[in-house]
């Protein structure tokens, strides 16, 4: 992706963290909160819409990087991109630890919430990227450790016509004192193939 660095003061907090401060490497330090969340109804039966995320215009045609340190390890902890554009439609993807281990998953909401996951323990520790990517209906989510190959982790529906917002976001549903390093954000354009070759 050709890709520019996006400043953090280019965002806007839609729910502001508890607490934020810039790291000496350029980098964003961000502790959500006690009991923090996103998710609409499924199986749980209840409605949470109150993560911390710096969110920027995500217009189609166009792709949104964040990247962050995978160096949390309880229970439901979680960071990664939310792609915003109401309290009933949003997608999250990222990182997550659930039953006692790192998941790469992403949660599509559209009314209610859908959450699908994959273990990823060898990532712990390690700098991840999760990268949206936003052309015709379609909202392409993929994801990598390091400098490593992309994974496709999700397609989901997107209207075109939709106004949305995407940035870094983390929450941290069952426990105070989360803090996450994010370690870069960039815009570039869309991914022009669903399946790139080689």
């Amino acid at each position: 992706m050709d890709a520019r660095r996006v400043d953090w003061a280019e965002g806007e907090w839609w729910n502001r963290p508890v607490r934020v401060e810039g790291a000496s490497d350029g980098g964003l330090v961000v502790e959500p909160g006690e009991n923090t969340d996103l998710w609409r109804h499924t199986s749980y039966g209840f409605v949470h819409d109150d993560a911390p995320a710096l969110l920027a215009p995500l217009p189609p045609g166009a792709a949104a990087e964040v990247s962050f340190l995978l160096d949390y390890g309880a229970q439901f902890d979680q960071a990664g991109v939310l792609v915003r554009v109401d309290s009933d439609t949003w997608v999250k993807a990222g990182v997550e630890v659930s039953d006692g281990q790192p998941q790469l998953g992403a949660v599509v909401t559209r009314q209610v919430s859908d959450w699908s996951v994959a273990p990823v323990p060898e990532w712990a520790g390690r700098e991840v990227t999760v990268r949206v990517s936003r052309a015709g209906d379609a909202l392409t989510v993929r994801a990598r450790v390091g400098s490593g190959s992309w994974r496709l982790v999700r397609l989901a529906p997107l209207a075109p016509e939709a106004v949305a917002a995407a940035g870094p976001y983390c929450c941290s549903p069952s426990r105070a004192g989360l803090r996450v390093t994010f370690t870069g954000w960039h815009h570039g354009p869309a991914d022009t193939l669903l399946h790139p070759e080689g």
